[in-house]
Formats: structure tokens, sequence, C-alpha cells
């Protein structure tokens, strides 16, 4: 019997999995119509579905690749900071969870800072990793963003924050409260420099995030049907005890409310923020960017976004931006 079970059923069972492996997750459904997309046309397609134009969320790497020119750039390193200063643990410790969340992104936090050129002028990018917990703001996060914001400084060059967060991170605490105020300094000290920052919502973007840095940039860009908010929309009712407007805390509807400048389709953002960062530096226009028409004396930034997104219609329309 012995025998039976120690070498004859481990045989069969390797006789029976001992087929060609199928990669998974071939296929991914889009959240929005449920259509099954192949994943290397999503990839190819910077992660947004074909049909409806639904926005899935994209790795930095990936976010980095197809921003900057030919898809060049340097990663900027970030100054260490204490790690579990409060000793925090609930259902794990939190070291385990930073182990956990770098293993999986091969990023030390949150926050990923870069620099390149886009087109042809050299630019400064932070993108903040939502698959780090939630994309959460702790003391390395904040570290990145005055970083980025500093590198950008030194540089002489625009910064662009591609942001997409859950709020501040609960295992730091106060710590990570702190980095609200910190953060709001550099940007103010971007601003004395004279430099445009550029800030790109993704979905989502809640809590701390936006109570800092994240609605502080001059010009305010988000992707279409991206979550933009403080609290969560079912809080908000509650609290107030009225029901919310259909579409409330996402990016069109705060893009009909002036809380954001523009909606832009991900594919015309390196164009859109490539023209808008020409126009507020007062550089020399790209030849890659007026080749197709000639340049004007003056323009105005909405008509600079219209141009950089090849859209003769009405700017305030979503659709517009959208890939419907």
């Amino acid at each position: 019997m012995n025998w039976i079970d120690n070498f004859v059923r481990p045989k069969i069972r390797s006789f029976l999995s001992n087929k060609r492996e199928t990669p998974e997750n071939l296929w991914v459904k889009d959240p929005e119509s449920g259509e099954m997309v192949f994943y290397r046309d999503l990839e190819a397609n910077q992660w947004v579905v074909p049909n409806s134009g639904y926005h899935m969320k994209i790795k930095p790497a990936d976010r980095l690749a197809t921003f900057f020119d030919e898809g060049k750039y340097d990663l900027v390193p970030v100054q260490a900071v204490p790690v579990d200063p409060l000793k925090f643990r609930d259902q794990k410790r939190y070291t385990d969870r930073l182990k956990e969340s770098r293993a999986k992104t091969g990023y030390d936090d949150s926050v990923i800072v870069a620099t390149g050129k886009l087109y042809d002028r050299h630019t400064t990018v932070a993108v903040q990793d939502f698959d780090f917990i939630g994309g959460s703001l702790g003391m390395a996060a904040g570290q990145g963003i005055i970083t980025g914001l500093e590198t950008a400084v030194t540089r002489k060059t625009p910064f662009v924050l591609f942001v997409a967060s859950g709020g501040a991170r609960m295992q730091e605490g106060i710590f990570s409260l702190m980095q609200m105020p910190r953060t709001t300094v550099a940007v103010l000290r971007l601003r004395e420099a004279g430099l445009p920052f550029f800030v790109v919502f993704t979905d989502p973007t809640t809590g701390g995030v936006t109570a800092s840095y994240a609605m502080l940039g001059d010009v305010h860009l988000a992707e279409p049907g991206a979550r933009i908010g403080f609290a969560g929309a079912r809080i908000i009712e509650q609290t107030i005890r009225e029901k919310l407007p259909k579409g409330f805390q996402r990016s069109e509807y705060l893009h009909e409310h002036g809380m954001v400048d523009m909606v832009v389709h991900r594919h015309n953002l390196r164009s859109t923020i490539g023209s808008l960062a020409g126009i507020l530096t007062r550089a020399e226009p790209s030849a890659d960017l007026t080749g197709t028409a000639p340049a004007l004396p003056a323009v105005s930034l909405r008509d600079a976004a219209i141009a950089a997104e090849g859209d003769d219609g009405d700017l305030a329309a979503p659709s517009a931006a959208h890939a419907e």
C-alpha cells in the first residue's frame, strides 16, 4: 500500500499534470462592459480597453516608458526614511506588509521619481503606484514627492505628477499626516522658481493626497472616469443624508464644476502636457508638436490643449477626451 501511495500515485499525478502550461491572465475582463480583452492588446494600447475606452491601472514602468521620448528615462534615488517608526501591527506587522509590497512591485515605496525628455525638453516626473499599499502617503512617499519637486527646481524643469492614492498611510499615524505640509512647502518652492507643476489624476485619488499636493498644481488634468475626492461617496451620503448626483467624484463631473482643468485620454497626455509645458516655460516650439500646423504668435491654454488632443470640438464635453 505504501508503494502505491509513495510511488504510483505521484507518478500518475505528474503524468496528468505534465501538460503544456498556459500562462495565466491571458484575457482581462473590462469592468465597464464585461468584454474579455487579450492582455497583449491592452498592453499595446497603454492599458485602455479599445472598444469601451475604459482606463485600467497602468504600472509605473509602462507609464514612464510611454511618456518620455523613446521610452528613455533615469530613476532618481529617494532618500531613505525610518521604517515602521510606530512598530505598528494589525493583522500583520507593518514591516511584513512593506516586504510584500516591495516584492510585488519591485519598488521601495509608492512614489517613483524619474527624469527624461518630453519632446526634447528635460522633464521631471513622479508616479504614485497604487499597487504599493494603495498608493498611500507615508514618510517614504512624502520624501519621494519632495525629491521630485527638488529635482525639478535643481534642474529647472517642469514637474509632472501622476497621482493614484487611497490617502494617508494608517500604519505611520501622525508621521504620515506630516507629509501634507512638507510636500506643500516643496510645491511652494517650485512655484517660487517659476516652474510649472502638472497634476494628472488617475483612478483613484482620495484622502490626504487630495488635501495637499494633488490639488496644488498649476494645471490639473484627469484621465476619463477617474475617482477624485477626499472621503468616499457612501460616507458623504451618510453624513449629509442626501443622495449624491450621478457621476459624483468622477473626473468628468469635477471638470464640469471647475475642480479639474481638462479630462484627457491617456493617449493624449504626452502631447497635451508637452504643449502646455512649452507654453508655460516659453520654450521654442517643438517640431514634433508643430509639424502639422504653423506656429501661432500667441496660443491660449485651451487652444493648445485642443491642438494637442487633435480635437476641434468643445473641450468642455467629456466625451471629446474619451475613446468612445
